[in-house]
């Protein structure tokens, strides 16, 4: 169990933890590989989310698992991303948190990897929870704990 004046501190900016769906790089399920290799290349980001038309959360999508798919026994190989299409390749085993999800939990599931995704009770992408955004409060906390409680050895 976590110290409360701990998870206190550290939830103090929770506000600030979620980056909300409209502004997280996405494709869409229906999506080619063409065109998520584009939006991967853009954003430069290791992995996005896949949604469906509802907006609901189905996976994620890298760029390693695309560039897999341009890999033949002649070498690489674009052409064939045109013809498939992002649910063909994308990642479906992924753990998801409710937006009630405390900071343990949260803390908990981001040793491992570098952002969380936020749906809602219907699986509706409701953004991301990074590493970045929990390092920056755990900074936070290291500096300015002193500021709010006294301690001392037991």
């Amino acid at each position: 169990m976590m110290s409360q004046p701990i998870e206190q501190m550290l939830m103090r900016n929770s506000e600030d933890f979620l980056i909300p769906a409209d502004i997280v790089a996405n494709v869409q399920e229906e999506n080619h590989l063409d065109h998520a290799f584009m939006v991967l290349t853009k954003v430069r980001y290791a992995k996005i989310p896949v949604l469906d038309h509802n907006q609901k959360f189905k996976g994620l999508l890298s760029l390693s698992m695309i560039t897999e798919e341009m890999l033949g026994l002649k070498g690489i190989d674009a052409r064939c991303l045109s013809k498939k299409q992002v649910k063909d390749v994308m990642q479906t085993e992924v753990e998801t948190i409710k937006p009630t999800a405390d900071c343990e939990e949260i803390l908990h599931r981001l040793v491992n990897q570098p952002f969380l995704v936020v749906v809602d009770d219907d699986n509706r992408f409701l953004g991301i929870v990074t590493r970045r955004e929990l390092l920056k409060s755990m900074n936070y906390l290291s500096h300015e704990f002193d500021n709010f409680y006294v301690t001392e050895p037991k």
